[in-house]
């Protein structure tokens, strides 16, 4: 049997970002052969893949691309911060985008689907996914996107890679893309007062009929109160009856018909909205792994 140095488990270590002794046993079932070495942790680190799969991913980042009028923006997601600033996963996030915005698949399966190569994984965007979870160690996930190509300008803005707006629009850029800027902020839930969903008014008007009936007000008096709490909040949830974050005297209307600008619809992405975090129990987490090493 072929003898296994150090230095060989060091640069199959570096060419592959396996854990030391997975790299070291690797290159004892190899018989010293790094190219076959490889190969197994390639296997060994795919079928990690599939155990890291039921972890909850409520990291990651939001990558928007843009060329030639289309654009797209998606959602990868992991399990912690620390791997959301990893340049392969960053790598892979962008390299999404781009393929959403060339491609237009359907879902997120007709966008795994498709053909990407990276860091010696393929020949799919699906394939390089699960090669980076075993290289990386941490679950990650496609978790959506959405795709512009409405004959609309387009302007983005990216708050660091947690807060990702698109936004439509026929005009000026610099006022877009202060809309843009604007949504990431203050997060309104749609363009204007008509466009709010019903079950989001309907839930504010039965909210405010029960503090009406709480106060014990007359039926008229409560009904009345009922309508101006319920305007209230759409002027509050509503972008262009908004004031407007670099300037509160004049509403984002306000705003952009002084930039003679029209705003036709955005998208808003935050990272991990509406996923449930695991709380992490530190000390049980370091007993399991103790416990793994041993065994």
């Amino acid at each position: 049997m072929a003898a296994v140095t150090a230095s060989m488990v060091a640069a199959l270590r570096a060419k592959t970002d396996a854990p030391m002794m997975e790299a070291k046993k690797a290159l004892v079932e190899a018989d010293g052969d790094m190219a076959k070495a490889e190969e197994l942790l390639r296997i060994k680190l795919g079928t990690k893949a599939g155990k890291a799969a039921s972890r909850v991913t409520a990291e990651g980042v939001i990558a928007v691309a843009v060329e030639d009028g289309v654009g797209a923006m998606v959602e990868v997601n992991c399990e912690t911060d620390f791997v959301s600033k990893n340049d392969s996963f960053l790598q892979f996030a962008n390299a999404a985008a781009q393929l959403v915005a060339k491609h237009n698949p359907a879902d997120v399966d007709a966008l795994g689907a498709l053909p990407y190569s990276q860091d010696g994984f393929g020949p799919t965007l699906e394939d390089v996914r699960k090669g980076l979870v075993g290289k990386i160690g941490e679950n990650m996930t496609l978790r959506r996107f959405a795709r512009f190509a409405e004959g609309k300008q387009l302007t983005h803005y990216l708050h660091g890679t947690r807060i990702g707006v698109v936004v439509t629009f026929d005009g000026d850029e610099s006022a877009a893309r202060d809309v843009a800027m604007h949504v990431a902020a203050m997060k309104p839930v749609a363009l204007s007062s008509a466009d709010v969903p019903a079950e989001l008014i309907e839930k504010e008007r039965t909210v405010a009929k029960g503090k009406a009936e709480e106060a014990g007000k007359p039926a008229e008096i409560a009904a009345k109160m009922v309508e101006g709490a319920v305007a209230k909040y759409l002027k509050e949830v509503s972008l262009l009856d908004q004031p407007f974050v670099k300037n509160d005297k004049q509403s984002v209307a306000q705003m952009l018909k002084e930039k003679n600008t029209t705003v036709h619809g955005f998208t808003l992405f935050v990272v991990g909205e509406g996923i449930e975090k695991k709380a992490d129990d530190f000390a049980a987490e370091v007993a399991a792994q103790m416990a793994a090493a041993k065994s």
